[in-house]
């Protein structure tokens, strides 16, 4: 669990909720049904328009990295690596050919299969890193789905204020009328902005962090099979590994 993310949705509550019983406006103040449905759903069918429907459910697929990312065992892979590093100088890359078989890791396994086929080692490294490219560019495109409704949000905010306004003008004649209509009308902006800043925005870059996160992990994957293909010594690969570690 990211004890961060978690803080900074109950500190995103207490901003907004907090802030407008302070104000004095109260809870009651926050909630208007046609905001909610200009804003929240118009922004919706903005990122349905320009998402295709594999990238859209990957979005919703990979949320939960938000709070609970992949986890990324570096100290573990760097000591695996190395071991089957000691394992090829010894019995050469067909004693990794079982290690392949059961390696859970499927980029991992690839890596070490084709080892195990003899594949030079340019081409591993280019194999290797197709696989790596297209799970980066694929992960992006689903945290760029969160930006870009933090992008349409504030819009759709502004849309719903307008139209309040729009409603409030056609009541001109009741002036008891006047100052919920307009308070009910900027309820939409608050709904576009805190959004886009609070929940939209923040989800895209944390996700975009966690998939830069994984994707230097497989380059360090990528490294160190290269490494054993090339017949490094395991201490130096050790080495040359530990310098992905923060």
């Amino acid at each position: 669990m990211d004890i961060l993310s978690l803080i900074g949705v109950l500190l995103a509550l207490v901003a907004i909720i907090g802030g407008s019983i302070a104000k004095g406006s109260g809870l009651e103040a926050l909630w208007n049904a046609a905001a909610f449905v200009i804003v929240v759903v118009g922004t919706i069918a903005a990122a349905l328009m320009q998402t295709r429907l594999k990238v859209f459910m990957h979005a919703l697929k990979i949320f939960p990295w938000v709070f609970m990312a992949p986890r990324i065992e570096t100290e573990a892979a760097i000591q695996k690596l190395v071991n089957w590093s000691q394992i090829a100088r010894k019995e050469g890359l067909l004693g990794l050919e079982t290690l392949a078989e059961q390696e859970p890791d499927p980029f991992s396994a690839k890596g070490l299969q084709l080892l195990v086929d003899g594949t030079e080692p340019e081409a591993i490294r280019n194999i290797l890193e197709v696989d790596l490219n297209t799970r980066e560019q694929f992960d992006l495109q689903g945290a760029k789905v969160y930006e870009s409704m933090g992008v349409y949000a504030p819009t759709l905010g502004i849309i719903g204020a307008v139209m309040g306004l729009m409603a409030v003008m056609q009541n001109l004649a009741d002036p008891s009328r006047l100052g919920a209509g307009i308070a009910a009308a900027f309820v939409a902006t608050i709904y576009g902005i805190a959004s886009a800043n609070l929940f939209f925005l923040p989800v895209g870059n944390k996700l975009k962090n966690t998939v830069q996160s994984q994707s230097a992990y497989r380059e360090m994957i990528i490294d160190g099979i290269i490494s054993i293909a090339e017949g490094e010594n395991p201490r130096n690969i050790e080495t040359k590994l530990r310098g992905y570690m923060l």
